[in-house]
């Protein structure tokens, strides 16, 4: 018979342990609240008026972030992997020129084909630079560091003679409608169509064996390939996803802006690493959610636009991101230390 005061010796983790873990597991929600609380009160105190309650503020900080996540959603994918994605960001300007390029290039045909064909190519273009990285990567067993940084040069090439070093302005309604357009008047049309995606995103990572492959490969990628994954399919998968959903990014920004420009996603690389890991995503794999990203992207976007509302020059944007990415790095660490000191008081 066991003895029945075995559960009563059982050692309890520390009370602090136990807080140092909440607090490490939901840093990004209190500090997205943090920073919401802190333009709330200046926004009352100087302007005498509610930052977050003004529609144009809330539609604004949405856009901005809708431009981030479309970058991370793909990035978190192979971030969880253990991989990292540096091209993307002229991935995203590849498509936007590309898309550009093309509308500027049917003027008599009616707007809303035009539109469908430019889309076509700057996603179809933005595809190939995804394959690339995962045939070095998955086939040719090309550090993911290494095979994206030479596509990142790439890439960005491509995009720069496609352009022909300059803007490639447009005029077409659609594009405009579709940029800059309202559902209801109130919900921004990108937004809406970043939602569907997320949503599609999640779904993937959370529901589907494909997710659970991807943690797998992040956790211990022997392991997972001794256990039947194919890990060289869900690579060459995982780079794919992040080609489109950078490409997205580009369409967005032609559209929006009625131009497209080689350089459009590179300001956004930083911000989509930083929202991935702010959301939660460990530098060394196996770990990470979409609705972790989400929470990292509304960050960066609050605190590019609430530094801009405040009057603060634009160059502390990029200050502030970078000590953000450096205090998820920090924590990150204190979360694997926390995590090995819980078991061990278990």
């Amino acid at each position: 018979m066991g003895n029945p005061h075995n559960a009563s010796m059982t050692p309890e983790i520390p009370f602090r342990l136990k807080v140092l873990k909440l607090l490490t597991t939901a840093w990004s929600w209190l500090f997205l609240f943090l920073i919401i609380g802190f333009f709330e009160v200046w926004s009352w105190n100087v302007y005498d008026r509610t930052f977050f309650g003004n529609l144009y503020n809330l539609q604004s900080v949405l856009l901005t972030a809708t431009q981030i996540l479309m970058m991370a959603l793909g990035l978190t994918l192979i971030i969880i992997a253990a991989g990292i994605d540096l091209s993307i960001g002229f991935i995203a300007g590849l498509a936007a020129v590309t898309m550009a390029v093309v509308i500027r290039a049917l003027p008599d045909m009616h707007p809303g084909l035009s539109f469908a064909l430019g889309i076509s190519a700057g996603i179809g273009i933005s595809l190939i630079p995804g394959m690339i990285n995962g045939w070095l990567i998955a086939r040719l067993n090309v550090p993911s560091f290494i095979g994206t940084l030479g596509m990142f040069g790439v890439t960005r090439g491509v995009a720069f003679l496609i352009a022909g070093g300059a803007t490639v302005s447009i005029r077409n309604s659609v594009a405009r409608d579709f940029g800059n357009g309202k559902l209801f008047d109130v919900i921004p049309i990108p937004v809406a169509v970043a939602v569907a995606v997320t949503l599609a995103f999640h779904y993937l990572l959370a529901h589907t064996r494909f997710g659970l492959y991807v943690y797998a490969m992040g956790g211990n990628m022997q392991s997972a390939i001794r256990a039947g994954v194919n890990t060289t399919r869900i690579t060459f998968s995982i780079f794919m996803l992040s080609a489109f959903t950078a490409g997205l990014a580009g369409i967005f920004y032609t559209a929006r802006f009625s131009a497209g420009a080689a350089d459009a996603g590179e300001p956004i690389l930083l911000n989509a690493v930083a929202a991935v890991f702010i959301g939660g995503a460990s530098l060394t794999g196996g770990s990470g959610t979409i609705s972790g990203t989400v929470i990292g992207s509304l960050i960066i976007a609050i605190i590019q636009f609430g530094l801009v509302f405040i009057g603060m020059p634009p160059f502390w944007q990029f200050i502030t991101v970078g000590l953000v990415i450096i205090i998820a790095v920090l924590i990150d660490q204190s979360r694997d230390k926390i995590a090995r000191a819980t078991m061990g008081a278990s």
